[in-house]
């Protein structure tokens, strides 16, 4: 061969390596992407269908079931609009508890019920995930102005 095809055939496999190791890259990124999705969307079927998606809120009180023997728990999340029921099975965190602000990564099973991979709860009392604060102070403004029309209706 000559050099200027040598020089060439040496750009070429440079150039194809470099595409695929970005091909590559991308790919990762799309499958550890993990979406937000407000509790509301998720019970009106918005959440991305088989994949993996985040939901957030506030423990309902009194919703924490488990059975006798398993690490299989479930309770209610509420963004104090909606509420969807998580199951997780796994050794919750030491601040899990009822009242408290979650996220949970998994996905939604045929059901509708949330099946979590994973549960992290706030670590501590002034720190609540952007999106569940976002979400609960939209959920909570819309209540206070519902109830304060229907006191002024009266």
């Amino acid at each position: 061969m000559k050099p200027r095809q040598q020089r060439m055939l040496a750009v070429g496999l440079a150039l194809a390596g470099v595409i695929i190791a970005t091909g590559l890259t991308l790919r990762a990124f799309q499958e550890n992407m993990m979406f937000y999705v407000e509790i509301s969307d998720a019970n009106a079927g918005k959440a991305p269908k088989g994949k993996n998606f985040r939901v957030g809120g506030l423990v309902v009180e009194n919703s924490v079931r488990r059975n006798n023997g398993e690490l299989e728990v479930q309770f209610d999340l509420t963004d104090m609009e909606d509420e969807l029921t998580v199951s997780y099975n796994g050794v919750l965190p030491d601040l899990f508890r009822e009242g408290q602000g979650i996220i949970a990564h998994g996905r939604l099973d045929d059901r509708g019920i949330f099946v979590a991979d994973e549960v992290l709860a706030k670590h501590d009392e002034n720190y609540m995930p952007p999106e569940v604060a976002d979400t609960l102070a939209k959920h909570a403004a819309a209540k206070k102005a519902a109830a304060e029309q229907v006191v002024d209706n009266e």
